[in-house]
């Protein structure tokens, strides 16, 4: 969102009984969340979207139900504060989020020794720290310039993650090579297998035919993904989806935030601390025992993921 483009302001106006200390404590933990900030006592302020609308909604009921007091106003103009103000101030209140993982993350940049003698730590912390980011990354509604500095820090970070997996990777691959393929993957798919094909088809093999059979032998001339001895599978703790974007050197944010929501699903090792595609795993199972053809539930799933992808890309 751009300074330009904000209308207006939401406000939640609320007020609680001073005995009710738990759930003040519960309702200023829930408006950090969201991202708001504070102008006077008790008064938040967010952008007006939908969303926001939605989420002071149910906390004026909640705080309500609780024995408070509470008001949503939407407000076009605040009264001595220009739009530039208050952006300044969401702006400010992220810097000091971002700040506090910038700190751990410098120093596991400048720790070349620690870094050398434990990577599985180091890849453990920054897995950590990115997660804490995104977090972050998600209430950042006007992309503040100390967020675009954290995330070249990442870059950094990541690339030394890189280098130390350098002897382990394999030659980065062309998309120009593979246009136009039929892809093979094993029936019923689930999160890893749909998933992958939605990559495939949308950054690697536009036209990509998909076909379903138990083994490689059934389509000559196939590529089989996420089957067993393929090329692209799982490998290193990777999922189907992690291998493809590493071959073919795929590096939008976006796509880098799917990879971690179906690694999670797929391995339920809770490496990245996703949980959005569970529930959509649990359709793609509960469409495969309806007896859903695999082709439509590719049709289905890639709906999902549009949908996921197109809000990790707001």
């Amino acid at each position: 969102m751009s300074r330009d483009d904000q209308g207006s302001w939401l406000f939640l106006l609320f007020n609680l009984p001073a005995k009710h200390a738990s759930d003040r404590v519960k309702v200023w933990r829930r408006l950090k969340k969201f991202g708001a900030i504070q102008l006077k006592t008790s008064t938040y302020v967010l952008p007006d979207e939908p969303a926001h609308y939605e989420r002071f909604q149910w906390l004026a009921k909640e705080i309500v139900d609780n024995g408070g007091e509470a008001a949503l106003v939407r407000v076009k103009d605040i009264e001595g504060m220009p739009n530039a103000a208050v952006v300044a101030m969401f702006n400010d209140a992220r810097a000091r989020d971002y700040d506090e993982i910038a700190e751990p993350l410098t120093l596991r940049i400048k720790d070349t020794k620690g870094r050398k003698a434990s990577p599985e730590i180091f890849t453990g912390r920054l897995q950590r720290l990115r997660h804490r980011f995104q977090e972050i990354y998600e209430i950042d509604f006007f992309q503040s310039s100390r967020g675009q500095q954290v995330g070249r820090l990442f870059q950094q970070a990541e690339s030394l993650e890189s280098n130390k997996r350098g002897s382990e990777r394999k030659e980065r691959l062309r998309t120009e090579d593979y246009q136009g393929k039929t892809w093979i993957t094993r029936p019923h798919p689930e999160i890893d297998r749909v998933g992958s094909a939605w990559l495939i088809r949308n950054y690697i093999d536009p036209k990509a035919k998909f076909v379903f059979a138990k083994t490689m032998d059934r389509q000559e001339g196939a590529l089989p993904y996420d089957m067993i001895d393929s090329e692209f599978s799982r490998h290193s703790a990777r999922c189907t989806f992690e291998t493809l974007i590493e071959r073919f050197g795929i590096r939008e944010r976006a796509v880098v935030r799917l990879a971690e929501v179906i690694h999670d699903a797929d391995l339920e090792d809770d490496k990245f601390h996703r949980v959005e595609g569970f529930g959509i795993n649990q359709l793609l199972k509960g469409w495969a025992k309806q007896g859903i053809s695999d082709e439509e539930i590719l049709v289905r799933g890639f709906q999902c993921l549009d949908g996921l992808h197109a809000q990790f890309k707001r």
